[in-house]
């Protein structure tokens, strides 16, 4: 029975990012401020739909993982007023770390769902050149002392050595071939002009002057598994997690507009993607790579399709090794031409809390440029030992059905539409 997603339907109707940055002292970004990032991705998406009266924005939310100084302040609201959304428009923070975007998304998404909101704006920020993972954060000790979790579980690297341990069919030799393999992807898509078209560019300070910014810095064109093989492995002697298979720190921003069906063809604004379920699921903080693998079969289940049934698949990268895992639980191939062609973030960089919307938006594109693709989903693992995933449907493909609402698409299926647990 495939429920989806009960309610209004929702669409994806746009969604920019902002190039990203190496996380360092003479990294693009070091001279910006994180909410300026984030307001430059809001005033793109605004000027990029000029149908959308602004006051219909009914909502804001954006992400960060350390909400301290350029990143605190309810980012949602502050975000909204500096991009020139009407006074009226609220907004909000929200740290799922990893996932912030990601739930952002599914936050504003539900709003709209049960009519709370017609138009929504989701989206993350993360400038960890200014802010580093755990910056000011005090855990307390208890997690520790109690034994509720191990010491690995508050450093990411270490969770992906304790992956490498759990399967000997995770070897540093495949991850290093993975790792490799996305920076090529990434080479391939960048020069084919798959990477470009939502790009939002930044006005940023170099040597004093300014200049702007148009292109991602953190991917290594030419890397090649001769050139990685001997790298060290920072977070065990002797470990298998290298720089050439962990995402790098990195600085960027991104935010896409949501609206429900309707409104949105009442608007005169494109639908480039379909929300069709959604779903978090927590695991031992210790291998937090895992997270993505029950929250993809539940979100799987509550839209009621398989795996098979999905023909396009955005994974983060945080990690070689976890994006390795979650292709084993689903029996795929590590080249499975369905998984991240256009290369992922141990290429293009992961500024954690804005991750997930890229994600989206990728998998947006690739709809767009293959209509036989009916559904696409995006997941991510979470620190901390959570997982995230969302199932999209294209409304390119030509089985899709604009009119119909998920309500009526359960009552055509001889299915009783009910509100299942999680689900709205």
């Amino acid at each position: 029975m495939r429920r989806g997603l009960l309610g209004r339907r929702v669409v994806l109707v746009d969604g920019v990012r902002t190039p990203f940055g190496r996380a360092r002292d003479d990294g693009l970004y070091a001279g910006t401020r994180a909410d300026d990032l984030a307001v430059a991705c809001v005033r793109e998406l605004l000027h990029r739909n000029p149908n959308l009266p602004p006051e219909r924005v009914g909502e804001v939310a954006i992400a960060a993982t350390t909400q301290q100084g350029d990143q605190g302040l309810t980012l949602g609201r502050t975000v909204a007023m500096l991009a020139g959304l009407p006074q009226e428009v609220p907004g909000y923070a929200v740290d799922r770390m990893c996932a912030g975007a990601l739930t952002a998304t599914t936050q504003v998404a539900a709003q709209i769902a049960v009519g709370a909101v017609d138009v929504a704006i989701a989206g993350g920020v993360e400038h960890m050149g200014r802010h580093p993972l755990g910056g000011g954060a005090d855990p307390n000790p208890r997690f520790v002392a109690e034994g509720l979790v191990d010491s690995d579980a508050l450093v990411m690297g270490a969770t992906a050595e304790n992956l490498h341990d759990g399967d000997a069919r995770l070897t540093r030799e495949r991850a290093d071939r993975y790792g490799v393999a996305s920076q090529e992807r990434y080479a391939a898509a960048l020069a084919a002009g798959r990477i470009d078209r939502d790009l939002v560019a930044v006005g940023v300070r170099d040597q004093g002057a300014w200049t702007l910014a148009t292109a991602d810095e953190p991917p290594r064109p030419g890397t090649t598994l001769e050139g990685v093989r001997d790298l060290p492995t920072p977070f065990r002697p002797g470990g298998r997690v290298t720089a050439a298979t962990s995402s790098p720190l990195t600085d960027g921003a991104t935010a896409c507009l949501l609206a429900a069906q309707d409104v949105a063809a009442e608007l005169g604004l494109a639908a480039r993607a379909r929300l069709v379920s959604f779903a978090y699921a927590g695991v031992d903080p210790a291998v937090m790579g895992l997270g993505p693998v029950p929250a993809t079969r539940r979100a799987l289940e509550l839209a009621g399709l398989g795996i098979d049934d999905i023909g396009a698949i955005e994974v983060n990268e945080a990690f070689a090794v976890q994006v390795l895992a979650f292709l084993d639980a689903f029996g795929l191939d590590d080249a499975d031409p369905r998984v991240n062609p256009d290369g992922g973030a141990i290429a293009v960089g992961h500024p954690l809390a804005a991750s997930g919307v890229r994600l989206a938006i990728q998998l947006a594109r690739r709809f767009e440029d293959d209509p036989s693709i009916r559904y696409g989903l995006t997941t991510m693992c979470v620190g901390l030992g959570q997982g995230a995933t969302v199932v999209w449907e294209n409304p390119h493909h030509p089985a899709y059905d604009g009119e119909r609402t998920s309500g009526e698409h359960l009552a055509s299926a001889g299915a009783t539409p009910t509100t299942p647990e999680v689900q709205l």
